[in-house]
C-alpha cells in the first residue's frame, strides 16, 4: 500500500541482521551472551550531573520551549571548555549550536549545504551517519578508504581531482570509530590546505577526544590555522560524561555553517530540553575530575582486552584513544564468519568490520563498555573457542 522513497530504498542494508538473529536466538534458550559490539558505555552518568538534572527539572523554567540554538549559558560553557581544552577561542553566539546528540547535527549538517548530487567525501570504514546524512540529502558519497598502510587516515593525493573539485565537504572523525586510529597535526594542516584549495567544508566528529589514554590528548581541527574559515566540529556529552541517553552535544566552528545547521534545526526540531542543557553545563564545568575517572576506567580494560586477545592469538594494537579495538581476522576466517563462530561458540558478540565498509572486511570492532571482569571472562571464552 504504502512505496518507501527512493531516499531510504538507497539505504546500505543492515548488514548485522544475521548475528542480531542468532544472538536472540541464543538468548532465547539461556545462553549468557557478552555483548561487545555496542558503543554504549555501560558506566552511569556522573552524580554531580545527575544531582543538576534533578534540580533543573523542578524548575518551572526550565518546562517551556527552549532556544533551537542552546540556551546562553550552555553555549557559553562550551565555549569556555575549547579555550581551556584546546586554547580555541570561540563565539557562543554564533559559532556554537546545541544539538540532540552529536547524530543529530552530523545527519542535518548534509539538509544545510549538500543539494541533489552534490559530493560528499566520505570515509570507509566509518560511522555509518555520515554516507546516510549524504543520501538523505540527495547528495552522492565519494568513499575514501581508510588503510592501514595509511594509519587508517585518509589519503588525500589518492583522490582524484575531479572528485576533488566537486566534493562540497569531507568527513573526518579522530579519535576514529571503528580503527580507534589517531591524527597528528601534520595531518590536520593538510586538511585544511586540502579543503581551502578546493572549497570544501570540513566536517570533523570530534566525539571521543575525551576517551584518550596514557598521557595521549587529542586535538581539535580548529586549532588549525584557517580551519575555522573552512571547518565545523561536532562534539558529544554522551562519551565524555556517560550521557548517552540524554542526547545532547554540539558543533562549533565556521560561523555560516553553524548558521545553516541552525537553520535546519529551527524548522525541524524545537531544541535541548533546556534542564538537560543545564546538567550538561556541570560536566563541561567539572569536566577534568569526570573525564580523569572514566579514562582511567576505560584504560584498565583496554589493557585487559588487548593482554587477552594477544593470549587468544589475535595480533593487536594498544589504541590511544576511544573505547574500541580494531582486531585483524586471522585466516581463514572473513569478518562475518569470525564474529559469527565467536558468538555462537563462546557468546560473545563482536561487530564485524565490513559493517562499517567494505574496507572494514578482515577486522573485528570489539567495545570496552563492559566491566571489568566480564571483560576478562570474553578473553577467556575466546581462547577457549580456539583459533
Amino acid at each position: 500500500m504504502f512505496e518507501l522513497t527512493e531516499r531510504l530504498k538507497k539505504l546500505p542494508p543492515y548488514l548485522f541482521k544475521e548475528i542480531d538473529q542468532k544472538k536472540r536466538d541464543l538468548q532465547a534458550k539461556g545462553v549468557d551472551i557478552i555483548d561487545l559490539g555496542i558503543g554504549d558505555p555501560d558506566l552511569p552518568t556522573p552524580p554531580k550531573i545527575v544531582k543538576e538534572m534533578i534540580r533543573a527539572v523542578q524548575d518551572p523554567e526550565n518546562h517551556q520551549y527552549p532556544s533551537y540554538s542552546g540556551s546562553d549559558d550552555f553555549k557559553g560553557a562550551v565555549a569556555d571548555w575549547y579555550q581551556e581544552r584546546f586554547s580555541v577561542t570561540l563565539d557562543a553566539e554564533s559559532e556554537v549550536i546545541s544539538l540532540i546528540g552529536a547524530k543529530e547535527g552530523i545527519a542535518h549538517i548534509h539538509l544545510a549545504f549538500i543539494n541533489p548530487g552534490d559530493l560528499a567525501l566520505i570515509p570507509t570504514p566509518a560511522y555509518p551517519v555520515y554516507n546516510i546524512g549524504t543520501l538523505f540529502a540527495d547528495g552522492m558519497p565519494y568513499f575514501v578508504p581508510l588503510l592501514k598502510e595509511n594509519g587508517f587516515l585518509p589519503d588525500l593525493n589518492s583522490i582524484p581531482e575531479e572528485a576533488a573539485t566537486k566534493a562540497k565537504m569531507i568527513w573526518l572523525n579522530y579519535p576514529n570509530n571503528p580503527t580507534a586510529a589517531v591524527a597528528d597535526r601534520d595531518f590536520f594542516e593538510a586538511v585544511v590546505a586540502f579543503a581551502h584549495k578546493y572549497d570544501i567544508m570540513v566536517c570533523n566528529d570530534l566525539t571521543y577526544s575525551e576517551i584518550a589514554f596514557d598521557g595521549y590528548r587529542p586535538m581539535s581541527l580548529l586549532q588549525i590555522e584557517g580551519a575555522k574559515d573552512i571547518g565545523i566540529e561536532f562534539h558529544s556529552l554522551s562519551k565524555s560524561f556517560n550521557m548517552t541517553g540524554w542526547r545532547i552535544g554540539f558543533a562549533v566552528g565556521n560561523k555560516e555553517a553553524i548558521e545553516g545547521l541552525g537553520s535546519v534545526k529551527s524548522n525541524l526540531d524545537s531544541g535541548v530540553f533546556q534542564a538537560i542543557q543545564s546538567a550538561g553545563l556541570v560536566g563541561l564545568r567539572k569536566n577534568r575530575e569526570i573525564i580523569r575517572e572514566i579514562q582511567e576506567i576505560y584504560a584498565k580494560r583496554r589493557d585487559i582486552m588487548v593482554t587477552g586477545l594477544r593470549d587468544a592469538g589475535f595480533i593487536v594494537d594498544t589504541p590511544k584513544a576511544t573505547f574500541y579495538l580494531w582486531v585483524p581476522v586471522p585466516p581463514p576466517y572473513t569478518s562475518a564468519s569470525l564474529a559469527t563462530k565467536l558468538l555462537t561458540d563462546a557468546g560473545v558478540v563482536v561487530t564485524p568490520g565490513n559493517g562499517f565498509g567494505s574496507p572494514g572486511e578482515g577486522y573485528l570492532r570489539l567495545t570496552l563498555t563492559q566491566e571489568e571482569k566480564r571483560l576478562l571472562e570474553a578473553t577467556e571464552r575466546i581462547k577457549g573457542v580456539g583459533l
